[in-house]
């Protein structure tokens, strides 16, 4: 049953990460292209870090700092490439 639910979490995350890789192909700006991009990219890594930690869970502590690593780092970055790609931001 783990094996279904970790197969399945990884599975969900590399479409995460195809389905944000889909929207570069939209007409709209470049940078609104990243945020999307960065959104779909850390939601699927972390589904992905998630259905691994349920296959190997002796690797947990490395597979958490991978979690917070994400959640911290590509969140960030997504919350700049948005005020990036904002009025405010083009205005001064």
């Amino acid at each position: 049953m783990i094996n279904i639910i970790s197969y399945t979490l990884i599975g969900i995350g590399i479409f995460f990460w195809f389905w944000g890789t889909s929207h570069l192909v939209s007409n709209k700006s470049v940078l609104f292209k990243l945020h999307g991009l960065s959104v779909a990219d850390t939601l699927g890594s972390m589904l992905i870090i998630v259905g691994l930690l349920l296959k190997i869970p002796s690797e947990w502590p490395l597979l958490v700092l991978g979690l917070i690593s994400l959640a911290i780092w590509n969140t960030m970055l997504g919350y700049v490439i948005a005020y990036c790609s904002t009025e405010e931001a083009k205005n001064e």
